[in-house]
């Protein structure tokens, strides 16, 4: 093989080397131009809250008052005349049937005076009787006998005071009840008004109390009422009078209650505390721990919803205690977030994990 020829072949590889070198770097240089874009990070994993199930159901709901417990009937009888104390029937403490002659005072001649007038009815219906039989024979006037009837009129209105006056000589207890004060002992000169005896029932008592203008329209009369006393006794009553207008300085509404005290227990005059029992409705006991402010500043709780997302329900209080609160306004049946409800916000997607899976 010629020298020209050999040169020819090698010039060839030459040129065949540089073309692979120059294709192979060019690819190569196209790769690293054309790298497709990293794969987007994977979407951040929902958080994850500990729930609770809850679910309402019936609660009685009741008003709070403070009110007072008071007798159901309360008199203080006086004197309606003039004179001394002879005789006294009752002691502080007894007690007394409706009728019941209390105490006497002294006759100081009114018993004369009623047998005085008796006397001269009896005189003035002869004489009338009398005239009117001449009447009728036209042997008298009738002006005598028009004036014999007004003296007969007026003779039987003095009887009566002088009667009513011996009948104020022995007060009487109006109602069955007890004698909660004498004001009075023997000898005593009492003149007209003068107080005598204070007689009380307690048998049956009055709670009185004052209803907020926004709970007003939820008492009715005939709801029932539990009573607690200071010392913690309880009487059951019912609520008789809802005033129909409210008290101009504090906006409140006059409540009574009858309450039933068969066993008479001293507790009339008391404070006491009023539980009205308002209509049976559905509600939620809830820890207070969980309950917190709206934006509006009413209060709600935090829950998982259905699409599994935190939201936030306002809610009523209708009871609230150290132990827990009793709520309207939420469904039937919530999750109710118990743990981690501040690392999450409204609307925000999260994992439930039940409290007692949790636990296991």
């Amino acid at each position: 093989m010629t020298k020209a020829k050999l040169g020819s072949i090698g010039l060839s590889l030459l040129v065949l080397t540089l073309l692979v070198v120059w294709m192979a770097t060019g690819n190569i240089r196209e790769a690293r131009d054309d790298a497709p874009e990293a794969p987007p990070e994977q979407a951040q994993a929902a958080p994850s809250v500990q729930v609770d199930i809850l679910r309402d159901r019936p609660y009685q709901p009741g008003l709070m008052l403070q009110g007072q417990l008071e007798p159901w009937r309360t008199v203080s009888i006086g004197a309606r005349i003039a004179g001394t104390v002879d005789e006294l029937m009752v002691e502080q403490g007894d007690r007394v049937s409706e009728g019941d002659v209390l105490l006497r005072l002294s006759e100081d001649g009114r018993g004369t005076a009623v047998e005085q007038w008796q006397s001269r009815i009896r005189k003035l219906e002869a004489d009338l009787s009398a005239a009117q039989s001449l009447r009728t024979r036209d042997l008298t006037s009738e002006s005598e006998v028009l004036t014999l009837q007004s003296e007969l009129s007026a003779a039987r209105a003095e009887l009566s005071r002088a009667r009513l006056a011996m009948d104020n000589l022995t007060p009487r207890a109006p109602f069955d009840g007890t004698v909660n004060r004498r004001d009075v002992d023997l000898g005593d000169l009492v003149q007209v008004g003068s107080p005598l005896l204070e007689l009380v029932r307690i048998d049956r008592l009055k709670a009185t109390g004052q209803i907020p203008q926004q709970s007003v329209s939820n008492v009715q009369e005939g709801q029932k009422v539990t009573i607690r006393t200071l010392d913690g006794e309880p009487l059951d009553g019912e609520v008789s009078f809802v005033a129909s207008a409210a008290d101009r300085e504090t906006r409140s509404f006059a409540v009574e209650v009858t309450v039933e005290n068969p066993e008479r227990k001293r507790v009339a005059g008391g404070s006491a505390t009023l539980r009205i029992e308002l209509p049976e409705v559905r509600a939620m006991f809830i820890s207070p721990a969980y309950l917190s402010l709206g934006d509006d500043g009413r209060p709600g709780v935090r829950h998982v919803g259905d699409n599994n997302e935190v939201v936030f329900t306002t809610v009523k209080l209708l009871n609230v205690t150290t132990d827990g609160a009793w709520v309207t306004g939420l469904p039937e049946e919530i999750r109710l977030i118990t743990r981690g409800a501040g690392f999450v916000s409204i609307g925000q997607q999260v994992r439930p994990v039940n409290r007692d899976s949790d636990r296991g």
